[in-house]
């Protein structure tokens, strides 16, 4: 067993863990403002798995001398195999939100509460600068794929809307550019078209069901600036161990414990590739490794290892991201807390990831 390290008087732990559904302990009712039921993670071994005592050691201290990361959950065949920091406490994650978002849709585009060829104009959305008729043509279906071609400004940064072409330069559907208005728009589009709030459909259809330990309703809220768009972020508050589940959902096709949450055809749809790496936007994006889904990161092109074959990730500013490594059955959960102050940058979470990916036999 790998004991707990102690740096600079902080407790690093790297310990090894089983999930069990044990029984419920204070089960919340859906008008409750958290979402605990019981379902914990259990201590195991990771010989197991393939990690001896040096390897944790140096994998421990390129963490602390390299990245600013503040927790990791590493899930292997359905058991917590790694963890790092603190894994229970609540925090800010950024775009993460809208690999969530994609997986909530599913329920209600299959039931047909949400049709994802209805254009804005057909949905009645508008914004503060007004659309062009151009961009009204775009589709709930370019919105979840980032390809609308609207670039109305968003209500919050953190994209790529920079680098935007000129507004009504391009046809819906016909090119990716990473821009916030198409997420927040989705996100409204979601609560217009179900009528349910989306944090309520996290703790319904995600956190309920999957048990998460830590999620709290109350801690969700949207932010933006409604003066530059009408559209806010929708921004959640997760702990890393409960970032894991929705990792280990979408690698368990859908499926917890035997009950289908979201279905196998909707986590193949969110998870495929729409826009190929050579496709992405802006240009310097089509030198790196992912191409993108429905609000997924998919590794794409011929520079990740074997191993990140029909890999994805979500991933959010500062050092949010939740990667699920399908040759490895494995999920990875990252986190570096937004009040932090600081970062882990993909480059350097990369690293932490090889490491975990190749240092497991």
């Amino acid at each position: 067993m790998i004991k707990p390290f102690n740096l600079a008087k902080t407790i690093l732990f790297f310990t090894v863990f089983v999930f069990a559904c044990t029984a419920p302990e204070n089960q919340a009712s859906q008008n409750n403002e958290s979402a605990q039921t019981g379902l914990t993670w259990e201590e195991a071994s990771s010989r197991d798995y393939g990690y001896d005592e040096d390897e944790l050691r140096e994998m421990e201290r390129f963490i602390v001398d390299s990245s600013n990361t503040t927790g990791i959950v590493v899930i292997i065949d359905g058991k917590m195999v790694l963890n790092y920091g603190d894994i229970e406490e609540l925090s800010y994650l950024a775009s993460c939100r809208k690999s969530i978002l994609a997986m909530l849709y599913g329920k209600y585009v299959e039931n047909g509460t949400i049709d994802l060829n209805k254009t804005l104009a057909e949905l009645g959305m508008d914004d503060v600068q007004g659309l062009m008729d151009i961009e009204k043509q775009a589709t709930i279906d370019h919105l979840i794929t980032a390809r609308s071609g609207v670039y109305h400004p968003a209500s919050n940064s953190g994209d790529n809307s920079a680098d935007a072409p000129p507004r009504g330069s391009q046809t819906p559907g016909t090119y990716l550019l990473y821009n916030n208005w198409d997420f927040n728009a989705a996100g409204a589009v979601f609560e217009q078209e179900t009528g349910i709030n989306i944090y309520d459909a996290l703790r319904d259809d995600l956190a309920i069901p999957l048990g998460m330990q830590d999620f709290d309703r109350s801690a969700q809220r949207k932010s933006g600036d409604t003066t530059r768009s009408r559209n806010k972020a929708y921004h959640i508050w997760l702990s890393t161990r409960d970032m894991a589940k929705i990792g280990q959902l979408m690698l368990n096709d859908g499926n917890w414990n035997g009950k289908q949450i979201i279905s196998k055809e909707w986590a193949n749809k969110i998870r495929s590739l729409v826009t190929p790496v050579e496709e992405m936007n802006p240009l310097r994006f089509r030198d790196r490794d992912f191409g993108y889904g429905y609000m997924w990161w998919i590794w794409d092109g011929d520079k990740h290892l074997p191993d990140y074959e029909g890999a994805y990730t979500a991933m959010g500013a500062v050092g949010q991201y939740i990667s699920v490594i399908p040759k490895h059955n494995m999920v990875v959960a990252h986190k570096t807390k937004a009040e932090y102050r600081r970062r882990t940058s993909w480059g350097t979470y990369q690293k932490i990831l090889d490491r975990i990916v190749t240092n497991k036999d």
